[in-house]
């Protein structure tokens, strides 16, 4: 960590807490939510901020996920930053409108406090939300720990609003692990916030005394056109998401990359994770690395638009890659990151072995044993799995 500011200043805080001062921070004009854990502390935070007078937005509360989304739609038309904030069930019921914020280009920033999806009925986090929404044309970053969910959701505002991108933008911090734990965080100083935040500038807005149609039908003549042009867009966002952490490394000192790599550099087997469960994963790098073993970690901040060159750059010399995913695609092959691991490497020659291994699920432990567990199975067993099967970590027979 290079220096900071006398100004700055560092304090103890829930890291739920800590995307709200974020949100605080931006300088938001519009904020629309519904309550549902593991997210529920974000936004009542906020309320409170607006409610004391420490932030002049309009606070919107709404009767559903649905709803809220709608509603951002709404303020983010008329020209408003925006911001809110779900989880599960929540994320799932926004499905619709998330497909309408990205296909208007729609720059809201959201929150979202990974959980399981029912059934059966669990609060607990994976990544079975985010998962089932990877396809609906918003940028999409991963934190792993309380001062990145403040970074990144600071970044996230500059990231879609920029005019060459303007897309919602979705900062997946892992449920309750992660969202509800005490830190030590950097609080960034409001001015350095100004510096690298400008005040958003839309390029239309809704205006009584200008009246323009938004979202008018899509014929087929042009509807492929927008497709097109959005998934081109979600790609090419990749250089502003570069240009934003490195004005962030320039302003605040601290640095982030796309993807992450820990001691990975001269390994042979490499382990890809995403999310909190990284700093165990960690642990269990360096637990091999002491008996002599050639092992390191990839962890993958941005999940779209996917970093296919930066994940072949990394994972070219492994022999073996073992990918966690803590989602599942039922009757697919194994995990999403893993799918994507196969994409990416698919044309490498030699190829590396992957292995795919699945847990997590429902909140259930994943210690650093049971990551040494996955590294020493798949070595000792890559010649012989199928690269389309994968192992349930942890089941209970």
């Amino acid at each position: 960590m290079s220096h900071q500011a006398v100004s700055e200043k560092r304090i103890g805080l829930e890291v739920s807490l800590a995307v709200a001062e974020a949100v605080k921070l931006a300088d938001v004009d519009a904020i629309a939510a519904y309550p549902i854990t593991p997210q529920t502390h974000i936004v009542e935070t906020l309320s409170e901020i607006v409610a004391n007078g420490e932030l002049n937005a309009a606070y919107i509360p709404v009767e559903s996920e649905h709803s809220a989304l709608s509603a951002c739609l709404g303020t983010i038309a008329a020209g408003a930053r925006t911001f809110t904030a779900t989880s599960s069930q929540g994320l799932a019921l926004m499905h619709e409108m998330l497909f309408i914020a990205s296909g208007l280009r729609m720059p809201v920033i959201m929150a979202v406090a990974n959980r399981s999806l029912s059934a059966p009925l669990s609060i607990w986090g994976d990544h079975s939300d985010v998962m089932a929404n990877r396809d609906v044309g918003w940028v999409q970053l991963f934190v792993e720990n309380g001062q990145e969910a403040l970074d990144i959701t600071l970044s996230a505002f500059r990231i879609g609003e920029d005019k060459r991108v303007l897309l919602p933008v979705m900062v997946n911090l892992d449920g309750f692990t992660l969202s509800h734990v005490v830190e030590s965080l950097i609080i960034p100083d409001e001015s350095k916030v100004r510096r690298f935040l400008p005040p958003f500038e839309p390029l239309f807005r809704l205006d009584p005394l200008n009246p323009i149609m938004i979202g008018a039908i899509g014929i087929p003549e042009i509807y492929t056109e927008a497709r097109k042009a959005l998934d081109e867009t979600l790609t090419a966002s990749r250089i502003v998401v570069d240009e934003t952490f490195a004005a962030f490394k320039n302003i605040f000192g601290r640095e982030y990359h796309c993807i992450e790599t820990y001691r990975s550099n001269d390994a042979e087997t490499i382990l890809i994770t995403m999310g909190a469960l990284s700093g165990t994963a960690r642990l269990a790098i360096d637990e091999l690395r002491s008996q002599g073993e050639s092992v390191g970690l990839v962890r993958i901040r941005l999940w779209r638009p996917f970093p296919f060159d930066d994940i072949r750059a990394a994972l070219g010399k492994a022999k073996v890659v073992v990918v966690f995913d803590r989602a599942i695609s039922p009757g697919g092959p194994g995990g999403p990151v893993a799918s994507e691991i196969r994409n990416a490497l698919y044309s490498l020659e030699p190829r590396p072995k992957i292995v795919n291994f699945v847990g997590g699920l429902g909140g259930r432990d994943v210690r650093a044993k049971e990551f040494i567990e996955m590294i020493r199975t798949a070595k000792s067993k890559a010649d012989a799995i199928d690269p389309l099967l994968y192992t349930m970590v942890g089941v209970r027979e």
